[in-house]
């Protein structure tokens, strides 16, 4: 087997409780453990309220852990940038498409702005949205803004990408098709990916790895891989070893009441 090599990102104890207005702690998620490897595809699934937005928020630097650490590696001294994509777009809708991609290059002050518009038009290009960039957020379909969402989490050069439910507002049949596009991404480009996800399918569709949470206070219960052969496609989803990675997730979350997308 070969050396997988140091994590690019490394939870070691990880917990987080909220504090009420009266005091008092509220536990989102017990002290966790998990070692995520560069390039890998990663999705974790859990029951709704077990503190897999909580966890991806602390992977981001959104929020900071009550207890343990995150850990990235470092690649010449400098950590790797990570970009975020939520369950819904966050277009501005004021601004077109392109400058919708490029506002993390402003806020962030990355220079020269014109070899990021070129690498914008380029991600657009990438997520199927070539000659698109001047069109407005209103002008486009849920599932395009979507990929909008995914270019802008590229556009400066984010080695993890986070995404939180990206696809959960989608039709199954978009669903399906962007599923299969962030694949085609995902090998084109060699970013590591944490995906969180309600549904077991496209988690196992998608990963070469699935976190499976315990219910609330959240807690990492195991992690299942899932050594099925790449590229995928959906008609994979017949195959008898992808269902029984399927029902082996189910039988984890039943007994807990979790509802999960069969």
């Amino acid at each position: 087997m070969t050396d997988p090599g140091p994590p690019i990102m490394q939870l070691v104890g990880v917990g987080k409780t909220y504090q009420t207005r009266d005091g008092k702690g509220v536990v989102a998620l017990t002290p966790s453990t998990l070692d995520i490897q560069a390039g890998e595809f990663l999705s974790i699934v859990g029951p709704s309220g077990c503190g897999k937005t909580t966890l991806l928020n602390m992977m981001a630097g959104l929020i900071a852990p009550s207890s343990g650490s995150i850990q990235i590696a470092q690649s010449a001294g400098t950590a790797p940038r990570i970009g975020l994509v939520f369950q819904r777009p966050v277009l501005l809708p004021w601004r077109r498409v392109i400058d919708n991609v490029l506002l993390p290059v402003e806020v962030m002050g990355l220079a020269p702005p014109e070899a990021y518009r070129a690498r914008a038009l380029e991600l657009l290009a990438m997520v199927g949205l070539e000659g698109f960039a001047n069109a407005y957020p209103s002008e486009l379909s849920g599932g395009m803004q979507q990929r909008v969402s995914i270019a802008r989490s590229l556009v400066y050069d984010s080695a993890v990408l986070l995404m939180d439910e990206p696809f959960a507002a989608l039709d199954a049949m978009t669903r399906e098709e962007l599923n299969l596009e962030l694949l085609r991404i995902w090998k084109m480009t060699g970013r590591t990916i944490v995906f969180v996800t309600h549904n077991i399918p496209e988690a196992v569709l998608l990963s070469d790895r699935i976190v499976v949470m315990t219910p609330r206070p959240g807690q990492v219960r195991e992690i299942v891989p899932v050594p099925l052969p790449r590229p995928r496609a959906l008609s994979l989803m017949g195959d008898p070893d992808f269902g029984a990675i399927a029902d082996r997730i189910r039988g984890m979350l039943r007994p807990a009441g979790a509802a999960l997308a069969a």
